[in-house]
């Protein structure tokens, strides 16, 4: 079939606003003790919803009108798969806990604070959890029935996540760490002696850790013989195992890259198998992930195929044997697997498959040498219409992750695909503060946030405009929260370089951002800037707001008015600023929504709403 001629920007596309903001984002998979259920949480329309599928029969739908969502921090950890029934955090910040068989959901603890991360005791007795109230973090205990308050079985440090208990009860792990700190800087491992029925901890032990050094998930193997975890005490990170009979702590695989950053709770990277002999990880590759085995018997590592998938996340392994992850990849929307001898089986979708592969654009992992002699990485999709083409170099829109510490993955990106069918190639930036590509790579940002992160940025342009890769004249910067940071810093000191901004959430004054954001976040600018008093002119410097007079081009901005993490006044300041200098913009206040739009109705107005601003200000 011949394709018919169409600039760039106008190509007809099926991927529609509607389509992006019906999608299902699968938030974590977990197998019950026993293996006979399988469990997965689920987020649509700004609901979250818990299901469990029993081994023969179709899944059901566990939560009903509750809303599982961890509340600490950015969330994350929102349930636990025990052997008769789920224990699950719900928005309104009480625990709850739904049986598998007949019976409604029932208050485990009562409404205050928050939580996440519930760990239910082998005996099904106790509940322990992270939780916060005024600001205070700590890790308690409540009996699973809700008959008692619960205790504070820690506290102290300013952030905990990971509780683990042991297969027989007796031994509590977790991860802490304190301000300044994110925990990708440097958290501590701890073990100590459980006593669920007093509610007390004792023989507590440091394990791993320091204020420079990061660990992440520890796990007992289910023979209780072993703990393992994830460490990183260099450029990349360490698979440890301690030996809790000897005391005895291994080494078993170094030199890779498997800690992701723990931005939320509930995150995992390691599994065992069910006869301790074995344990799965994680590996990151240049913005794709592969899942590995090792055996304990002969330290032989084993990749496992899970092709075509890109981009795994949470494993589990049953008492089966049965492994259960997420997976997705740049023509795979996001599911949960079940893999098993040699099969694997799709147990839910994020959506559909319902779009031709042509018009689902495959990324190209590109690098390119920064003027400072450093290799940058990015991921380029390419314009993918099978009915259309057009002449010359593409439009681009330069996507900014937020952060910064995060990455973008190759993997199901719909949003990629709405602007790639319609003609625009998109660039993601992974610029140096990226997680996935060690930790000088990620470190390199530390003081220097708004100036490297922008010099990747526009040296990454250059470089698609070079490689014909890109039309100089049309390049579209977009991004949410430090990326709209990035995308404004990219305005005010390159004006003209970018024809038009998309702003979502963006920090615009680092002075009101250090005094505003939430808990998790209170102290990382003296990371990424620096400490005030002492940093003042660097905040001054790059804080766009203080030199918004500087910007020419068209710039969209969006904003939830329920925002903890940015607050609305950061893009309303930008508002007032663009306006009196009488610059282009529109700007769009999504009524209930926080740090990021989840409402069906506000995403597909957010789409719509730049499809036809790219068309006002770039295209025509």
């Amino acid at each position: 079939m011949t394709k018919q001629a169409l600039p760039y920007g106008l190509w007809p596309s099926p991927i529609t606003p509607a389509m992006l903001a019906g999608g299902i984002r699968l938030n974590d998979v977990q197998w019950s003790p026993d293996g006979n259920y399988l469990l997965w949480s689920q987020s649509l329309d700004g609901k979250t919803s818990l299901f469990a599928k029993p081994a023969h029969d179709a899944a059901f739908d566990l939560s009903g009108d509750l809303n599982p969502s961890g509340g600490v921090g950015y969330g994350g950890g929102d349930f636990f798969a025990g052997r008769q029934g789920a224990a699950f955090a719900e928005r309104n910040g009480r625990l709850y806990y739904k049986p598998y068989s007949e019976g409604l959901a029932r208050p485990i603890t009562p409404a205050f604070g928050a939580c996440a991360s519930p760990v239910i005791t082998p005996d099904e007795r106790f509940v322990i959890f992270v939780h916060t109230y005024e600001n205070k973090d700590v890790i308690a205990i409540a009996p699973l029935d809700g008959s008692e308050w619960p205790r504070i079985l820690k506290q102290g440090a300013d952030f905990y996540m990971q509780p683990a208990v042991s297969p027989d009860g007796k031994l509590l792990a977790w991860v802490e760490w304190d301000h300044p700190n994110m925990p990708w800087d440097g958290a501590k491992l701890f073990l100590a002696a459980l006593d669920a029925e007093m509610g007390s901890l004792s023989e507590v032990k440091l394990l791993d850790g320091d204020e420079n050094v990061p660990v992440f998930q520890p796990i007992f193997s289910p023979d209780d013989s072993k703990l393992a975890w994830l460490s990183n005490a260099g450029e990349l990170d360490q698979l440890k195992l301690l030996h809790l009979g000897s005391g005895e702590v291994e080494t078993l695989v170094q030199g890779r890259v498997l800690m992701p950053a723990a931005w939320v709770q509930g995150l995992r990277a390691l599994a065992w198998s069910p006869d301790s002999q074995q344990i799965f990880f994680l590996e990151n590759q240049l913005g794709q992930t592969s899942l590995h085995s090792l055996s304990l018997g002969t330290k032989e590592i084993t990749r496992i195929d899970i092709a075509p998938y890109t981009l795994i996340e949470q494993p589990c392994v049953s008492a089966k044997g049965e492994l259960a992850l997420l997976a997705e990849s740049a023509a795979k929307p996001a599911r949960v697997l079940r893999v098993f001898g040699e099969g694997v089986e799709v147990i839910a979708r994020s959506q559909s498959d319902v779009l031709p592969a042509g018009f689902l654009s495959q990324p190209q992992a590109i690098a390119w040498q920064s003027s400072d002699g450093v290799t940058v990485h990015g991921l380029y999709y390419p314009p993918a219409n099978p009915d259309f083409e057009a002449a010359g170099a593409p439009p681009v829109v330069v996507y900014i992750h937020g952060g910064p510490t995060s990455q973008v993955f190759d993997a199901f990106n719909l949003e990629a695909d709405f602007f790639t069918s319609r003609g625009y190639a998109y660039f993601a930036v992974n610029y140096r503060g990226s997680t996935g590509y060690g930790r000088a790579y990620r470190d390199a940002l530390k003081g220097e946030w708004g100036r490297i992160d922008l010099q990747d940025t526009i040296e990454g342009c250059q470089a698609l405009i070079a490689r014909g890769l890109a039309d100089p004249a049309k390049l579209v910067i977009k991004g949410g929260s430090a990326g709209g940071y990035t995308v404004l810093n990219a305005l005010v000191h390159h004006p003209g370089f970018f024809k038009a901004g998309i702003c979502s959430y963006g920090v615009s004054n680092l002075f009101t951002f250090e005094l505003d954001t939430h808990k998790f976040e209170a102290h990382y600018n003296a990371s990424l800037v620096g400490k005030l008093p002492e940093a003042a002119e660097k905040y001054h410097a790059w804080s766009p707001i203080f030199h918004a007079d500087k910007i020419r081009d068209a710039v969209a901005i969006f904003q939830g008015s329920e925002d903890k993490v940015v607050p609305p006044e950061q893009s309303e300041q930008m508002v007032r600023a663009l306006q009196s200098n009488h610059v282009p913009h529109l700007y769009k206040l999504y009524e209930g929504e926080g740090h990021g739009f989840r409402k069906k109705v506000n995403l597909i107005d957010y789409y719509e709403t730049v499809d036809r601003f790219l068309k006002q200000h770039v295209i025509f």
